[in-house]
C-alpha cells in the first residue's frame, strides 16, 4: 500500500509550478463530448480523476487520444451509447457532469449516481430540478438517474442553494435547448467560469458566468475548439499554506492571484508576507504567526477545499482561532489524525476551535480524504521527525506529482510501498 513519508522541520524555499485545475477540467472533457467534431484540451492535470473521467469517456465510444501528459484531443462522433458504464463513475463524484452533457446532445443519459470522497451529504437534487425545468423526464432506477426528453426548452432557474455543479451541470444542458434559460443564484467559482468559457470557444451562447445570474441562448449545434485549463486554485492554495506552516519562503507559479483573494488575505491576517505577480504569488512565512478566525463561503469566499490545509497551519499559530465550515457536514474528519501530531482542536457540530501550539511531533496518520490527505502532508513537513500518510490515493485523485514538487522546495519526502522501502527512507535520511 503506497504512503508518503517525510522527515519535517525545515522550512519550504523555491519555485513550484502549478497545473492545470482539476474541478475545470472535469466539466471540461465531459462538456468536449457534446459535439461531433475534434477537440484538443491542454494544461490537464495528471491525476486519477481526470484519467477515471477519461477512462468513462472512452468507455461509450469516443476516441480519446493522449498528445502529452497534459493535452487530450477528444472526438466524441462515435459515441453509441448514452449509458455509462458504473465502474468507472462510482470512483468519482464529477460523474454527474455526464447527465447535463449527454441529455443537452442527445436528449438521453443513464448514469450511476456519484462517488468521491466521503465529506457530507451532497445530493444532487438541485441539479434533476434543473433539468426537469428543461423538460427533461427523470427517474432514478437502481441506483443510476435515467434523464430522457422529447426536446429540452430554455427555462428560467433559481437554485435554492448555490452549487458549483448543479450551475455546471445544467449550464451544459441548456447550451443546446431551445430558447432561453436563465440560472439564479448560480454559482461564480472560477471553474465554473472556465467551464462557460469552454463552452463559448465551441459555439455555445453564455453570458454571465461569474455572477450570480447566467443566460444561456440554446444553439443547434456545438463545434470543435482548442482551450486551455485554468490553473488550480486549490492546489496553488494548498502550496501557500505549506510555505506558511513551515515558515518558508515559496514563489508559487502559473496561477491567477485573483483567484487567490481569499487566501492570500488570512495568510496577511496571521501575519505571512504575500506578494502577488502577473502569474505568480510568494509566500513568506514568519516564525510568529497569529491566530484569525475563517468561515468557508461560496467564492468569492473561503473555499472549502482549502479548510483543511488553513486549519492545520492555523495549529501551529499563536492564540485560538477559530473555522466555520459552511459547506461539508464531514469536512473536520482529518482532525483526530492530526492530534496524534501534537494539535489542540475541538470540534463541535461544524466549528473547530483551535488553540495554537508550538509545534507538531511526527507521527503516522491516515488521509481521511483528498484535501486533508494534502493538509496531514504539510503538517507532517512542519512536524518535528517522522510523519507516515497512509491511504495517499486519495491524495493522488487531486495532486499531480504531489512529493516530487514538494521535494523540489526542499522537503524531505518519498512515496513507498512497502515497510522495507519506509525502514531504507529513515536510514538513508538518518
Amino acid at each position: 500500500m503506497e504512503r508518503y513519508i517525510m522527515k519535517g522541520g525545515d522550512p519550504l524555499v523555491g519555485e513550484v509550478c502549478i497545473g492545470g485545475a482539476k474541478n475545470a477540467a472535469l466539466g471540461i472533457l465531459t462538456a468536449a463530448i457534446m459535439t461531433d467534431e475534434d477537440v484538443v484540451i491542454d494544461n490537464l492535470p495528471d491525476v486519477r480523476d481526470i484519467n477515471v473521467m477519461l477512462e468513462a469517456i472512452q468507455e461509450i465510444g469516443a476516441h480519446v487520444t493522449r498528445i502529452d501528459r497534459h493535452t487530450v484531443r477528444i472526438n466524441a462522433s462515435a459515441i453509441g451509447e448514452v449509458s455509462v458504464d458504473d465502474e468507472y463513475i462510482r470512483r468519482i463524484r464529477a460523474s454527474y457532469y455526464f447527465i447535463g452533457a449527454l441529455l443537452g446532445k442527445y436528449k438521453s443519459a443513464k448514469v450511476p449516481l456519484p462517488g468521491g470522497c466521503n465529506i457530507g451529504s451532497r445530493p444532487i437534487d438541485l441539479h434533476l430540478k434543473g433539468f426537469r425545468a428543461l423538460g427533461a423526464e427523470i427517474s432514478v432506477e437502481r441506483g443510476a438517474v435515467v434523464a430522457q426528453a422529447v426536446e429540452l426548452k430554455g427555462a428560467h432557474i433559481y437554485l435554492d442553494k448555490v452549487s458549483v455543479g448543479a450551475t455546471i451541470n445544467v449550464m451544459m444542458a441548456a447550451t443546446l435547448a431551445g430558447g432561453l434559460t436563465i440560472i439564479e443564484n448560480a454559482a461564480k467559482e472560477p471553474h465554473v467560469v472556465d467551464v462557460a468559457n469552454f463552452l463559448n470557444s465551441m459555439g455555445a451562447n453564455v453570458k454571465g458566468a461569474g455572477t450570480d445570474i447566467i443566460r444561456i441562448r440554446g444553439v443547434h449545434r456545438l463545434h470543435g475548439t482548442e482551450y486551455s485549463i485554468i490553473p488550480d486554485q486549490i492546489e496553488a492554495g494548498t502550496f501557500m499554506c505549506a510555505a506558511a506552516i513551515t515558515r518558508g519562503d515559496v514563489v508559487v507559479k502559473n496561477v491567477i492571484p485573483k483567484h487567490l483573494e481569499a487566501i492570500s488575505a488570512k495568510l496577511q491576517e496571521i501575519g505571512c508576507e504575500v506578494i502577488e505577480f502577473d502569474d505568480a504569488v510568494r509566500v513568506i512565512g514568519k516564525p510568529c504567526q497569529m491566530h484569525t478566525n475563517i468561515n468557508t463561503l461560496p467564492y468569492p469566499g473561503f473555499p472549502t477545499d482549502m479548510q483543511p490545509q488553513i486549519t492545520v497551519t492555523l495549529a501551529l499559530a499563536k492564540g485560538t482561532s477559530i473555522v466555520t465550515e459552511s459547506i461539508f457536514e464531514n469536512r473536520f474528519k482529518y482532525v483526530d489524525e492530526l492530534a496524534r501530531m501534537g494539535s489542540n482542536i475541538k470540534v463541535e457540530g461544524n466549528v473547530a476551535v483551535i488553540d495554537g501550539v508550538a509545534g507538531f511531533s511526527g507521527a503516522s496518520v491516515n488521509a481521511p480524504d483528498l484535501r486533508a490527505g494534502a493538509a496531514l502532508v504539510i503538517a507532517g513537513l512542519a512536524a518535528d521527525g517522522y510523519t507516515t500518510v497512509d491511504e495517499i490515493g486519495y491524495i493522488q485523485r487531486g495532486y499531480e506529482c504531489f512529493d516530487e514538487k514538494l521535494r523540489g522546495l526542499g522537503a524531505v519526502i518519498e512515496k513507498v510501498d512497502s515497510d522495507k522501502e519506509l525502514q531504507k527512507f529513515r536510514l538513508r535520511v538518518g
